[in-house]
């Protein structure tokens, strides 16, 4: 069942962007970490909302782990260090199911202090197992464990998001 189609995906963005400034309206530059493959594709997607409205600096980075088995191989960033202390870190994802993924993505921002570091998602699902507040959300779903989300972002046709 299709849950949001192109046109619900794009209010949520520029509405996501418009609360992304307002809470960081002070800041000179924001870091966007967009986790794997559909993290990074909304984190873009975000970014080119963000850079209409906002004359703040935004720098997008990749931050890659494996959701199934984050312990596996090592959690990677691809800004160095020194670009990411004492700078406000927005980790950015599709969907924030349990939390873990997001959890598991703050292990190498642990090494740094960033200024504050906040989590964005299209859809937080409300049953998380681990310790993980999302500040930015398109949409909220309550959905059972069995229930799948599944974000069409890039290289289709239309964007949606369908709840299997």
């Amino acid at each position: 069942m299709k849950i949001l189609n192109q046109r619900q995906i794009k209010q949520k963005i520029r509405r996501l962007a418009f609360e992304i400034i307002e809470n960081n309206y002070n800041e000179k530059q924001i870091i966007l970490a967009g986790i794997n493959n559909n993290g990074m594709n909304f984190a873009k997607l975000l970014l080119k909302e963000l850079q209409k409205i906002s004359g703040t600096h935004f720098v997008l980075t990749n931050l890659s782990l494996n959701p199934a088995d984050p312990l596996s191989e090592p959690i990677q960033i691809e800004l160095a260090e020194k670009e990411l202390k004492n700078k406000p870190i927005i980790i950015i994802d599709d969907v924030a199911n349990t939390g873990r993924t997001i959890f598991f993505a703050l292990k190498p921002l642990l090494e740094i202090l960033p200024k504050k570091v906040e989590a964005a998602v299209l859809i937080d699902r409300t049953h998380k197992s681990f310790p993980i507040k999302v500040d930015y959300v398109g949409l909220s779903l309550a959905t059972t464990l069995k229930d799948n989300i599944d974000v069409h972002l890039k290289g289709v046709e239309e964007m949606a998001v369908f709840l299997d």
